[in-house]
C-alpha cells in the first residue's frame, strides 16, 4: 500500500533520495538546510526499519538541491537512532558551511565513553573531533549540550543508542555528578551544568524519590542566551505512560532555573498486576498528562503539547516567573504532534499528527496563527506494523526562506525525505 495525499496538487511534492538506500534526517527541531537554503543534511542507510545494533553505520551527507538532489556523503556513524538521527546540525556561526554530527569514539573519551561528536567543514572537506557527544548546539555555534544516551537507552530506548552487551543495569537513580554538561566548542572543555541530584531538589515532589530520571528535549533559544528541557522520571521505565515531566529553562550556566509546567499525578500503573504489553504504540504520546515537544517560538516564548490547568493542548509559555500561557488552535489543533513556527513569520504554524487508528496516515499540517485556519498539507500512510524504535514520524522541518517544508516518510515502502514547497500559501497575503 503506498499513500500520499496532497489536497488537489497545490502544494507541491518531490523526494529527495531515491532506493534502493534510504534517507532520512531525524527530529523536527532543527532546520536541514543550509544557511541558503541549497544543501540539506541526511542520513543514508542500508534499512528502511532494522532493529539497530552498535555497528550498524549511516552515511552522513547532504543533497545538493541546485545539483539534480544528488547525495553527497561526507562521513560515517553508528551513533544514531530512527528518531533523531545522530543529531545532524549546522553550525550556522561558524564560517562557510560547518555541521556537527554524533558519532562513537573507540578508549576512554570524555564524559560518556565510547561517544562523541565529529564536526565537517564542506568548504575544505576537513573533520574536527570532539571527546563527548551532544544533545544540540547554540545557534551561535559557540556551545553545545551534553547528555548520557546510554541513561537515555535505559529511560527511553527511542532516542538513545544502543551498546554492546544491551541496557546498563547500574544507572544510579539521581547522581549529582551526572545530568546536561555543556561543551565549549572550541576547546572541547566541559562543565556540568545541572545534575539529576540538582533536578530532584528542585521544587522537590515525592514521586521522584524513587524514580529514575533523565532529560530530553532540551533546546536553545534563537540567540543562545536561554535552555530549555524536559525533566522526566519513572519508576517503570517499560511502560512510558508512567512518565512524569515538567518543563523547565535557565541559563547556559546552569542559573536562573524556572519550573514552567509540572504534570506529576497519580499512577495507578505502578499498582501489582498491572500489564505493560496492553499499552498501545502511540497511547504514550497521546496520553493527557503528556509534556512533548517544546521548542522556543523565539526568546521568550516555547510552544509545547502538554497539560496547564487541567487542560491539554499546544500552549504556548511566556519564560517568566509566573508568565501567561496562551491555548494555541483551540479546538483546531487537537492531537499532539512535532510543531515548528516560520523562521521567518510566526503568524506561520507547521506540525504533525501520529497516524490514525482507521487509516494508519499521518496529517501533515499548517497552521494560521492570525487567522485560526488549519490547512492540511498532505496524508501520508505509515504501516501499524512498525514500533516505537523503528517508527517514521514526519517530523516536518522548515526550509531557512519558510517556503519550504521538508520530511521522513515510509508511504512508499521506503524511508525517503520529500520536500513539499508551501509558498502559495504563506506568499499569499
Amino acid at each position: 500500500m503506498s499513500q500520499a495525499k496532497n489536497p488537489v496538487g497545490r502544494f507541491p511534492i518531490r523526494r529527495l533520495g531515491q532506493g534502493p538506500l534510504h534517507h532520512f534526517f531525524g527530529y523536527y527541531d532543527k532546520s536541514a538546510w543550509d544557511p541558503d537554503d541549497r544543501w540539506v543534511l541526511a542520513n543514508q542507510v542500508d534499512w528502511m526499519t532494522a532493529d539497530l545494533t552498535p555497528d550498524m553505520q549511516a552515511q552522513v551527507g547532504y543533497f545538493d538541491t541546485r545539483d539534480g538532489d544528488r547525495f553527497h556523503a561526507c562521513g560515517e556513524t553508528t551513533a544514531w537512532n530512527w528518531q533523531m538521527g545522530c543529531q545532524l546540525q549546522w553550525l550556522d556561526g561558524r564560517p562557510g558551511r560547518q555541521f556537527i554530527y554524533n558519532v562513537r569514539r573507540d578508549g576512554p573519551g570524555g564524559l560518556y565513553p565510547g561517544f562523541g561528536a565529529a564536526i565537517h567543514n564542506v568548504d575544505t572537506g576537513e573533520t574536527q573531533h570532539l571527546d563527548n557527544p551532544i544533545y544540540v548546539a547554540a545557534p551561535n555555534s559557540r556551545y553545545a549540550l551534553s547528555v548520557d544516551y546510554s541513561r537515555l537507552y535505559v529511560t527511553h530506548e527511542t532516542i538513545g543508542y544502543c551498546e554492546p552487551g544491551g541496557k546498563r543495569r547500574d544507572l544510579p537513580l539521581y547522581p549529582a555528578d551526572d545530568g546536561i554538561h555543556a561543551i565549549d566548542l572550541e576547546t572541547g572543555a566541559t562543565r556540568l551544568l545541572v545534575s539529576y541530584a540538582g533536578l530532584r531538589d528542585f521544587h522537590h515532589r515525592p514521586s521522584m524519590d524513587k524514580a529514575l530520571h533523565w532529560v530530553s528535549h532540551i533546546e536553545i533559544n534563537p540567540s543562545s542566551t536561554r535552555i530549555l528541557f524536559l525533566h522526566r522520571w519513572t519508576e517503570r521505565v517499560e511502560d512510558e505512560t508512567c512518565f512524569l515531566h515538567r518543563l523547565i529553562t535557565m541559563d547556559p550556566d546552569g542559573r536562573n532555573m524556572r519550573l514552567l509546567e509540572c504534570s506529576d499525578h497519580p499512577l495507578p500503573q505502578l499498582a501489582a498486576g498491572f500489564d505493560p504489553s496492553a499499552v498501545g504504540t502511540y497511547d504514550y504520546e497521546k496520553s493527557e498528562y503528556q509534556i512533548s515537544h517544546p521548542l522556543w517560538r523565539d526568546d521568550r516564548h516555547i510552544i509545547v503539547w502538554g497539560p496547564h490547568e487541567g487542560s491539554i493542548h499546544y500552549h504556548l509559555y511566556t519564560d517568566a516567573d509566573g508568565g501567561p500561557v496562551e491555548i494555541v488552535g483551540k479546538g483546531i489543533l487537537t492531537e499532539n504532534g512535532h510543531m515548528t513556527y516560520s523562521p521567518v513569520n510566526p503568524r506561520w504554524l507547521l506540525t504533525d499528527t501520529y497516524p490514525d487508528p482507521d487509516t494508519n496516515e499521518r496529517t501533515l499540517i499548517l497552521f494560521d496563527c492570525d487567522r485560526q485556519v488549519r490547512h492540511d498539507l498532505g496524508r501520508f500512510y505509515t504501516d501499524p506494523g512498525l514500533r516505537k524504535e523503528n517508527r517514521c514520524d514526519l517530523h516536518p522541518r522548515w526550509s531557512r526562506d519558510g517556503r519550504q517544508v521538508c520530511i521522513d516518510s515510509v508511504h512508499e515502502h521506503e524511508r525517503q525525505m520529500y520536500v513539499i514547497d508551501v509558498g502559495a500559501l504563506v506568499d499569499a497575503d
